[in-house]
């Protein structure tokens, strides 16, 4: 055989050989699952644990391939889910029970706070929320949807007191006689830096029942690839308590997504997480972080039953939320 015949079939057979090699490691490597996680808004610390387990590969090692985009106010992510385009979405409780009534196929899987973090801002003149009875409050479009009508048959509020929130703090800071609502670890950061007087009154740790920034996953996803949702909560839920021990890695990917963050209002948004429990207290100082109960659960369902927000004969609690991943493999804080 001349040399050229042996140059070929050394080369056929070397080809041969390193197919066959990678066949078998491809035997063993699987492509990595892809998920697309749409949060509530733009990128920020009450996100962070997210930011944080994609920073540090947490979602990489459990064999996912997250995609975390952000929310805001022209995005409606449960339809974009609806529509294929997300598997997993920050959706509130009640959120959550109204996209199932309108016939939107997800489920609630997890938390991320035990409670709620919108606020109520007063000033220095309030004592308790009640004190609030007769005055005007500037609220969202949505907290008539959501905390408004529980804050009615608590404190006696009326509609007659609401105005709208423009989530701009100067009508507040003009006129000592309003309240307005906010989020814990924004508004109170921009009223401190302007000087303001003010108190701030949390709605979850005034007894209002839902979860906050709870994480909801299509039906779809989660019978057909019910491991990569425990994987998914698995890695999130280490994700917040490495951000929150030091969230350098997670706040380098929030601020590269929504530069408008400044690191002082990122610093203030963590010491709230830490400070407040919401993260970590309530059930998940026992049971772990992003642990949802049926007992919580239920007093949601209760409570948005009773205002006329679902209607019970649509759906029921059980078609809402799911703890079969959150009781598994534990992360306590």
């Amino acid at each position: 055989m001349h040399a050229t015949g042996y140059k070929r079939t050394w080369i056929k057979h070397t080809a041969q050989l390193l197919a066959l090699l990678a066949a078998a490691g491809g035997a063993n490597v699987q492509a990595a699952t892809p998920i697309t996680f749409i949060t509530n808004w733009y990128a920020q610390a009450e996100h962070g644990g997210f930011y944080q387990a994609l920073a540090e590969g947490l979602y990489a090692e459990k064999g996912l391939d997250v995609t975390i985009r952000m929310g805001g106010p022209q995005v409606n992510s449960a339809q974009l889910l609806a529509a294929g385009q997300a598997q997993c979405i920050i959706r509130d409780d009640i959120g959550t029970m109204m996209a199932r009534q309108q016939g939107i196929p997800l489920t609630m899987v997890a938390s991320s706070f035990q409670y709620d973090p919108t606020v109520i801002i007063t000033h220095g003149d309030i004592e308790s929320l009640a004190d609030l009875k007769g005055r005007s409050v500037l609220i969202s479009s949505s907290a008539h949807s959501s905390w408004w009508p529980w804050a009615k048959s608590r404190y006696g509020f009326t509609d007659a007191m609401s105005r709208p929130y423009t989530f701009n703090i100067q009508p507040f800071m003009a006129d000592k006689s309003l309240a307005q609502q906010g989020y814990m670890s924004s508004e109170p950061f921009a009223l401190m830096n302007a000087g303001a007087d003010y108190k701030v009154f949390s709605l979850g740790q005034e007894g209002y029942p839902p979860y906050g920034n709870a994480v909801a996953c299509s039906d779809e996803l989660i019978a057909e690839q019910p491991d990569q949702v425990q994987a998914f909560i698995d890695a999130s839920r280490q994700g917040w308590k490495n951000y929150l021990t030091d969230p350098a890695a997670g706040n380098t990917i929030i601020q590269k997504e929504n530069p408008s963050m400044s690191a002082d209002q990122l610093s203030f948004a963590v010491e709230q997480l830490r400070s407040s429990g919401m993260v970590t207290g309530g059930d998940a100082a026992e049971q772990g972080i992003s642990v949802i109960t049926d007992a919580r659960m239920q007093a949601t369902w209760n409570m948005v039953v009773e205002n006329n927000l679902v209607d019970a004969d649509k759906i029921s609690l059980q078609e809402v939320y799911t703890t079969r991943f959150v009781t598994r493999n534990p992360v306590l804080p």
